[in-house]
């Protein structure tokens, strides 16, 4: 058995450095490129989101054993390098270990990401599965980085109270939406698995009837969502929220994979970023440090 591989992925992206960045460690949307094909199921018991922490992942197969990824970050250099280990493992059996290290430029038109895989193959040959598994993820990165956009602000204010404003049914409908908009809650509740129905009302009476489905909170880090158009009605993205201790306040980092490249610009075309911009505005002046 030849034990030991080195493999190597490369990809262009037609999406900003920083997009791409987000896309390949936030939790979000590691969740939606990171089965290869649509046969797999990768479902995420725990999430890594800096350097130290620890997740695991169960990747599943009809009819084959569940396969289970141990995985931590061992260094994070933002929009340059991500290093992770993981460790592969069947019914209870050490299939393999890997150092992988994604490398991240900028280039014309785009970005890129080179992944190096130094595998170490030790109940069965694996590097076919990492060239499966890596081949079909990094076009899936790719697909979702180019429908994504991702906007930032820093906020005068610990993460506790930052992240108090956005979670609580009182003050979210307070501020959120852009400079002039307002909100009319239906219904709102804030938890993993739950949902926030409303209407958004802009400054000239128009009505854009919003649905956020909750698919994830973590406490004071993250919020995963869904964007429907209405009630019920088609998903238009999905959506995540971090929030970054940093000095003098909170990095808030809104990211947004919409589900087309059409979508996204014509979100662009209408000024997506800028909205997006003057609501994380609003949530400072609700705080009171804008």
């Amino acid at each position: 058995m030849d034990r030991f591989a080195t493999l190597t992925f490369d990809r262009t992206v037609a999406a900003p450095l920083d997009t791409l960045w987000h896309a390949w460690v936030t939790p979000g949307a590691r969740v939606i490129w990171s089965a290869p094909t649509p046969e797999v199921t990768v479902e995420y018991l725990s999430h890594a989101t800096q350097v130290g922490e620890q997740e695991r992942s169960l990747c599943k197969v009809e009819g084959e054993p569940v396969i289970t990824v141990d995985a931590g970050w061992l260094d994070l250099l933002a929009n340059t390098r991500r290093v992770n280990y993981e460790v592969v493992s069947a019914e209870g059996t050490t299939l393999s270990a890997a150092l992988v290290t994604a490398d991240f430029h900028a280039v014309d038109k785009g970005s890129r990401i080179t992944v190096t895989v130094q595998l170490s193959s030790l109940a069965q040959v694996m590097a076919d599965g990492y060239r499966h598994g890596f081949g079909g993820g990094l076009a899936n990165l790719a697909e979702l980085a180019a429908r994504s956009m991702v906007i930032h602000r820093t906020i005068k204010a610990p993460v506790a109270t930052v992240w108090g404003a956005w979670m609580n049914a009182d003050t979210l409908p307070q501020w959120w939406g852009p400079d002039g908009f307002s909100c009319k809650t239906r219904r709102i509740d804030l938890r993993t698995g739950g949902e926030w129905v409303f209407d958004m009302i802009a400054p000239d009476g128009t009505v854009f009837p919003n649905h956020h489905r909750y698919t994830r909170l973590t406490l004071e880090k993250r919020i995963d969502y869904a964007l429907l158009w209405g009630e019920n009605g088609p998903k238009h993205a999905d959506a995540w929220v971090e929030f970054t201790p940093v000095l003098g306040g909170t990095r808030v980092t809104l990211g947004m994979a919409m589900a087309t490249v059409e979508e996204l610009q014509n979100a662009k075309g209408f000024g997506a970023e800028a909205l997006g911009l003057q609501t994380l505005g609003k949530l400072a002046r609700f705080i009171g440090v804008d």
